[in-house]
């Protein structure tokens, strides 16, 4: 009588896909990394403020940095500063951290920080004779001040007013690329500080313009 056949233990595959270990977390998609890196920042002491004050602090740089003739760096610490300046209403809205106080004082270091360095444009000129680009930043502040405040009044009354050509982040490019660009600066042999200053003289005054015809026709509607 022959035994019976024995068979040998089949040998299960093995899978291509090793199998998670127990407690590892799946891989985070980019929306949950910007989810995760928002409620961080909401649960973290930075406030909108803090972020105004420290555009504020970089505008000033910029302004030093101009009055030295370093127009590349000064371009630099200005466009950066500006781009705080954007970031703090976000964040304020986002994190829900804004405060009335917060607001206005937003809004006032905006106009400062534009001023404070066109004054050491003006100065920088002033320093080298150059009466015409010296006037024109005079105009190109009381133009970009005179843009805020129509928009400003006119909300007081009730009229919506956003309109023109030299809103401020217009006007920031324009001195950005003015500063970037300027003479002796590290990008080229360009003179782009003056033409920038002259259009945005004029497209400052012809945004006053456009606001205070839109306001006319709004309130006589």
């Amino acid at each position: 009588m022959t035994p019976p056949r024995q068979h040998a233990p089949r040998r299960t595959r093995r899978s291509s896909y090793r199998s998670a270990p127990r407690g590892a977390r799946a891989p985070i998609g980019a929306g949950e990394r910007r989810e995760l890196v928002r409620n961080r920042l909401i649960e973290s002491r930075l406030t909108p403020n803090t972020i105004s004050l420290t555009g504020f602090v970089l505008n000033v740089l910029a302004a030093v940095l101009v009055w030295e003739g370093l127009f590349f760096l000064g371009g630099v610490a200005f466009i950066v500063g500006s781009i705080m300046d954007t970031l703090d209403g976000r964040y304020s809205r986002m994190s829900g951290k804004g405060t009335p106080f917060g607001a206005f004082l937003d809004s006032t270091l905006d106009r400062i920080e534009e001023g404070i360095v066109l004054t050491a444009v003006a100065a920088y000129f002033a320093q080298h004779g150059n009466r015409a680009g010296a006037a024109a930043v005079i105009v190109s502040v009381l133009a970009s001040l005179m843009v805020s405040y129509t928009r400003a009044r006119a909300e007081a009354l009730g009229v919506e007013c956003k309109v023109g050509i030299a809103t401020r982040p217009v006007r920031v490019v324009i001195l950005a690329v003015g500063l970037i660009f300027a003479k002796g600066a590290s990008l080229g042999d360009f003179e782009l500080l003056q033409p920038a200053v002259y259009l945005l003289a004029a497209l400052s005054v012809i945004t006053v313009a456009q606001r205070i015809w839109h306001v006319r026709r709004e309130l006589l509607v």
